[in-house]
């Protein structure tokens, strides 16, 4: 292995880290009540969420890689893309609670004024652990289950404030 692969690998897992908190600051600067209540969920029932998390997003991922083996078609293949592509999307959504989760707990004097700071060294911090490449899956996983759960949860709520209604 020369320096140019060493190189090549490094900037790589940068990029990816680098993605990742960009993908996190934007769900949070979309979604800021969403990724509140995915933070609120996994600070909650951190377990719970990993165990739904892993019971949807490992049926869809197989889901989508089947289809993609044996697909006859470009379309097939596209749609192979696109259900991995959204669960993996998805999983970052709902990671985006734990990034802000952490950075509450890092609390700083500027948090006030930007909010999103919060998001961002929460981020930093997850991004660096991600380094271990185990916690990978498991925070995704996590974040997949606690966006599922926050979800149904706001869809509940909506259908029983609009049966009182």
């Amino acid at each position: 292995m020369n320096l140019a692969d060493v190189f090549t690998v490094v900037f790589v897992i940068l990029g990816f880290l680098t993605l990742f908190v960009g993908v996190w600051l934007a769900s949070a600067g979309l979604f800021p009540r969403l990724v509140g209540r995915c933070a609120e969920r996994l600070g909650a029932s951190p377990w719970k969420c990993g165990a739904v998390g892993i019971g949807a997003s490992v049926p869809l991922l197989a889901l989508g890689i089947k289809i993609g083996n044996v697909a006859p078609n470009a379309a097939l293949k596209v749609l192979s893309f696109a259900i991995i592509a959204s669960t993996i999307l998805a999983a970052l959504i709902g990671t985006a609670g734990l990034a802000l989760r952490i950075g509450q707990g890092l609390r700083s004097a500027e948090d006030d004024a930007a909010p999103w700071r919060r998001v961002r060294r929460g981020g930093v911090v997850l991004a660096l652990t991600y380094l271990t490449i185990v916690l990978l899956p498991v925070t995704l996983v996590a974040g997949f289950g606690a966006l599922l759960l926050t979800l149904l949860s706001h869809a509940a709520a909506e259908k029983d404030v609009a049966g009182v209604t």
